[in-house]
């Protein structure tokens, strides 16, 4: 009979610290109820490296996140949609950026505010967006110099 106990106050252990990891990791995700944030649409050239739940940004502070992502298949762009958490007012003239951590870090999509007195509304379309920027790509640039020019004697 006290091997049955202690079995159970093993198990009940096991349950309490998986519960506490779930708890963080969606404390550490950001992930929440819902209904505290409202939706935004853009249209990136190219969203490479953000997905759904990537953060979104204001001044380096977490506003919100990627929630869909689809590529419409008239414009051959990257259809997002990001949740803002309410009370963020993002002004009218405001753009999304896809910018970069550092070498080794994620993307996120950063919010540039803009200087208007009107704000977006729920579902409203952010048309100024400038997609991500390929690392690879400014890297050959960088390395192989611009061939167009004629060498200087």
């Amino acid at each position: 009979m006290a091997e049955n106990k202690s079995e159970i106050i093993a198990g009940a252990v096991v349950l309490a610290v998986a519960l506490g990891f779930v708890v963080y990791a969606g404390k550490l995700t950001g992930a929440s109820a819902g209904g505290d944030t409202y939706e935004l649409s853009a249209s990136f050239r190219s969203a490479d490296g953000i997905t759904v739940g990537t953060d979104v940004r204001l001044a380096g502070v977490k506003v919100g996140r990627v929630t869909s992502m689809a590529l419409d298949p008239a414009t051959y762009r990257a259809g997002t949609t990001i949740a803002v958490a309410n009370g963020i007012d993002v002004p009218e003239d405001s753009a999304l950026a896809i910018s970069s951590e550092g070498l080794l870090g994620g993307n996120y999509v950063e919010i540039l505010p803009g200087g208007s007195p009107l704000y977006f509304e729920p579902g409203d379309q952010i048309e100024f967006t400038q997609g991500s920027i390929s690392l690879v790509s400014l890297l050959m640039k960088f390395v192989g110099g611009d061939s167009d020019q004629a060498p200087s004697q």
